[in-house]
Parts: C-alpha cells; sequence; structure tokens
C-alpha cells in the first residue's frame, strides 16, 4: 500500500471517530447541557485518571431496519464504553447517550455492555455504568427486552465476584431499572435522574393519581423512603468523585484484599473524648458518628445509605489503613432500634463486606427490635432474621464494641459472639442484658411490687437491684461472651491491633450450593 494510501485511510479513520465523538450533535448536546448534565464521554473522562481511557466499539451500528430505522445513523449506538484506570487500577464502564437516540436500548447497545461485563469478570475489575436512556429501543422489539436479560444475567453472575456501580444520571424506567438494582451501590443526581418501573402517566391512567416524576422515583425519594439508592449528589461531578471515592475503599474482585492506604493517623492516638460521651441519663442519646469519627483514620467514612433508616449507620471507613465495613446503632434517632428498614439496610451492606474481603466492626447500642403492630405486620421477624443469618454467614474477621445498651434480641442481632464475632470489647459503661430494667423488674417483681405496702418504693429498689445485677459488661465478660473491657479513649489502638492479628484470618462453612436467607 502506498504512503497516500495509507495517509487517506487514517484521515478517513480520524474523520469517522470525530463523527462519532460529536454524538448525537450540536443541538441535542446543547439541550443536555441546559439541562445540567455531562455529556457520556464527559462522564467516562471524569471517572478515569487524567481523562484517559480506551474505548471499545466505536463504530458498533445497530441492525434494526423497522419504522425507518435503517435510516439512522446512531452514533457509538448511544453508549460509550471502554476501560482505563481509577487511582492506578483498571475499572470497566459504559456511559449511555441520551442526545443519541434517547441512549435507547437495542440488540448492539446491549452487546456493547455485555462485552465490557464479560471482561470485566474474566480480568476481576470493578463496573460502573452511567445510566441516561428513554429505555428498550420499542423500534427493535423482543430483541430490546432480551438485551436487557442477558444484561440482568450477567449482573447476577458478577455480583459477589467484582463490584457493580451504576450512577443513574437521567430517565431510567420500566425494565432499564433492573440492572442498576442488581448493582452494589447506586447514585442518583438530584433533580436531573429518577427511577420507577410505570412512570407519573401511566400510574395516572391506570389508578388516577396524580404525581410527578420527582416525587415519584426522584433521587431524594430513592434516598430517604425506598432505600433503592445508596447516595444522592447535586451534580454528575459530585456524582463521579463519590464514585472514584467510593472504589478507593473495595478491591478490584472477590479474590484481593482492598487498597491499604496509610494516612499517617498514628494507630495509637486516644479519643479522651470518648470518656465522657455516654450520657448519665440511660434515656438520653448521643450522636454515633461521633463515636465513629473518633476512631478511624482522620475521621474519614464514605456513607451509602445515609438517609435511610437513620436508626443504623453503615459505612466503609480505614482503620489503620485497612478499609474496614461499620454497622453502628443510632441513638439519636428511635433510639438505635432495629426495624425492618434498618434489618434490610445492614443485612445488604454486611453481605456486600464479606463478599468482597471487608472486615467487619459492629458498634451496638441497642435497646431492641422496634416495638408496634406496624413492625410486626411488616414482617419484622423475617427482616430481623436477615441479620442473624448474614452475621452468622460471613467469614470476614468480625469485631463488635458495646457501648452503651446491648439488650435480648438485637444483642444478637449486633454480632454478638454467638454470630461469629472474632472479639468483642465493651466499654465500662455497656449494659448487657435479656432487656432493660423496667421491663425485667415488671415481669420478675410483679407479684412482690403489688402486695407491697409501698409499691412505688419496692419498685425503685428492685429496679436498682436489676442495674447492679445486670447494667455492666461484667456478667458477660466472665461468662466469655465479652473478650476484654476497655476505656473508651483507648478504643482506636484496641481496635486497630485486633484488626491486624485477624488479618490471616481463615474460616469455612459447610459445602453446598447456597443457604436459603429469610428474603
Amino acid at each position: 500500500m502506498k504512503l497516500a494510501e495509507t495517509k487517506e485511510k487514517i484521515a478517513d479513520f480520524k474523520a469517522k471517530l470525530e463523527a462519532v465523538k460529536q454524538m448525537g450533535g450540536e443541538k441535542r448536546v446543547e439541550s443536555q447541557k441546559k439541562r445540567g448534565k455531562l455529556t457520556a464521554r464527559e462522564r467516562m473522562a471524569l471517572l478515569f485518571d487524567d481523562g484517559q481511557y480506551t474505548e471499545l466499539d466505536a463504530f458498533v451500528k445497530h441492525r434494526c431496519a423497522s419504522f425507518g430505522m435503517e435510516k439512522k445513523d446512531i452514533a457509538a449506538e448511544g453508549v460509550v464504553t471502554g476501560f482505563g484506570d481509577v487511582d492506578g487500577r483498571t475499572v470497566f464502564a459504559y456511559a449511555q447517550d441520551f442526545t443519541s437516540q434517547g441512549g435507547s436500548l437495542g440488540e448492539m447497545h446491549a452487546a456493547k455492555i455485555v462485552k465490557i461485563q464479560d471482561l470485566a469478570l474474566k480480568t476481576g475489575a470493578p463496573i460502573v455504568g452511567f445510566n441516561d436512556s428513554g429505555g428498550a429501543r420499542i423500534q427493535e422489539g423482543v430483541v430490546a427486552l432480551a438485551g436487557y436479560g442477558d444484561i440482568f444475567f450477567r449482573n447476577s453472575a458478577a455480583s459477589g465476584t467484582v463490584p457493580q456501580i451504576s450512577a443513574i444520571m437521567g430517565p431510567c424506567a420500566g425494565g432499564a431499572v433492573y440492572s442498576p438494582a442488581m448493582n452494589d451501590f447506586i447514585l442518583m443526581t438530584r433533580k436531573s435522574s429518577f427511577m420507577f418501573i410505570t412512570g407519573p402517566k401511566v400510574i395516572e391512567s391506570v389508578t388516577g393519581e396524580q404525581i410527578d416524576a420527582e416525587s415519584l422515583g426522584g433521587a431524594d425519594i430513592h434516598a430517604q423512603t425506598t432505600g433503592v439508592s445508596h447516595f444522592s449528589c447535586d451534580s454528575d461531578e459530585e456524582s463521579i468523585e463519590t464514585i472514584r471515592d467510593l472504589l478507593s475503599y473495595l478491591p478490584s474482585n472477590n479474590m484481593a484484599d482492598p487498597p491499604f492506604v496509610d494516612s499517617g493517623d498514628p494507630h495509637d492516638r486516644a479519643a479522651p473524648e470518648l470518656d465522657g460521651i455516654i450520657p448519665d441519663n440511660p434515656r438520653a442519646s448521643y450522636n454515633m458518628y461521633d463515636v465513629i469519627s473518633a476512631i478511624v483514620d482522620d475521621g474519614r467514612y464514605i456513607e451509602p445509605h445515609a438517609a435511610y433508616a437513620q436508626n443504623i449507620i453503615t459505612c466503609l471507613a480505614r482503620l489503620g489503613g485497612r478499609s474496614i465495613g461499620i454497622i453502628a446503632n443510632q441513638p439519636a434517632h428511635l433510639a438505635g432500634c432495629l426495624d425492618v428498614n434498618a434489618s434490610d439496610k445492614s443485612t445488604r451492606f454486611i453481605r456486600f463486606c464479606d463478599a468482597f474481603n471487608i472486615p467487619l466492626l459492629t458498634i451496638a447500642d441497642v435497646p431492641g427490635f422496634l416495638p408496634g403492630v406496624n413492625q410486626e405486620h411488616m414482617g419484622i421477624i423475617r427482616h430481623g432474621a436477615k441479620m442473624l443469618w448474614c452475621y452468622s454467614e460471613a467469614t470476614v474477621p468480625k469485631m463488635t464494641l458495646v457501648t452503651r445498651k446491648d439488650y435480648g434480641g438485637s444483642y444478637l442481632a449486633m454480632c454478638s459472639k454467638h454470630q461469629g464475632a472474632d472479639f468483642v470489647v465493651a466499654w465500662p459503661t455497656a449494659e448487657i442484658a435479656v432487656m432493660g430494667a423496667e421491663g425485667a423488674v415488671n415481669i420478675l417483681y410483679a407479684k412482690e411490687i403489688k402486695a407491697a405496702e409501698d409499691p412505688k418504693a419496692m419498685r425503685a429498689e428492685k429496679l436498682e437491684e436489676y442495674r447492679e445485677l445486670f447494667y455492666s459488661p461484667y456478667i458477660a465478660a466472665a461468662h466469655g461472651y465479652v473478650d476484654t473491657i476497655i476505656e473508651p479513649g483507648k478504643t482506636r489502638s484496641v481496635l486497630i491491633q485486633t484488626l491486624n492479628s485477624l488479618t490471616s484470618k481463615r474460616e469455612t462453612r459447610p459445602p453446598k450450593k447456597h443457604g436459603n436467607i429469610p428474603v
């Protein structure tokens, strides 16, 4: 081939590539910008180090010849796919392009995503998806539905093998919602993203209910009410920065350990503020975030589901440079009681951490499961059983810290020794008992109190007696259920030393296909 001919072909290639990079054209790109949204290619560039990534299948074309589709040229088939580095580690990603045929999913659009999923599984690398699509490409009929099915199948295969993250940055409706729902984490952008099975117009036509898209399936609805979304962000840029931060705590796959990041925070750093954090009044609350901040490296953590089921906290942090997953009751919300939503939230987080070799730290201050007819009828038995199940199933290092109340069934549900905790530490303020003093006295001494000359005085006496007997960690420590009792201010150094000793932990469960978790 002559040099001139080669140059001509290279020039032709560059022209074709440039045409693809124009996406849906200037007007549609401008419309995307006016909505405060980044383009698919801008999103990909922001995710990867220095904006550099290798694009795949840029020249893939659809094969639909119905409804005039044979005349339509859809740039990159409406989805940009590729791989690059995030903090020096390989990540595979795809970004649906709303400017190109509304980012609608057809046969070849799906095939591009499937190729990325397959490559991620083969190489053991995380998958990030940017969802911004009008849904299934109607012109392609059942072929589009088949594409969704192929994606869902691989979501299931990848679960527990490589981390999967979806960022919803536009519409995501109908069958399109199920791939993100099968991912490990979902992020949504406020005011510009929404998720629902059936949209407002369909709901109105069927049920007569009137609601707008934001109220039906906006970012805050799914972050606060449904628990579908893990993070709500104010912009595409914030969402992508959150993804990069999240990935920094995670291993690339289930065979690897999370990255070690030494922040320089001294391992023996004391936290004297914890010595006085527990109120004298047992009914008073305090903020569990203050405990977490005092313990973890540099007080930094990232919290999925921050706005959902706020009576329990789930977050990723580091102890002595090692990633950990924290599950902690929040006394400042519903007194830290466990309920249906808190059980679901913590169960999914615990199972994620166990799948990806992230040690667990459980911080217990829990008076019990939330009482009420509504909770019982919502199935608190089944939902609460999930926590017992997943803690018992988890084989990663498990540490438990008891700060104050740890009563009854919730004592077991917050990773007691009996659910496989490797190390249980308690503060002197810990109260480990079957139930609170008031309830226990009402049951144990009902007849004596009723027969007493001064029932009020008798009740107060029995309350004090019960508290002296059981409102301490020493009974549990005497049975070996608490390994050590420590000064609160020394918690960080004790936990880091313990975590370091548990890094070589090896534990297995009986061989089986899988258990039948009470979902």
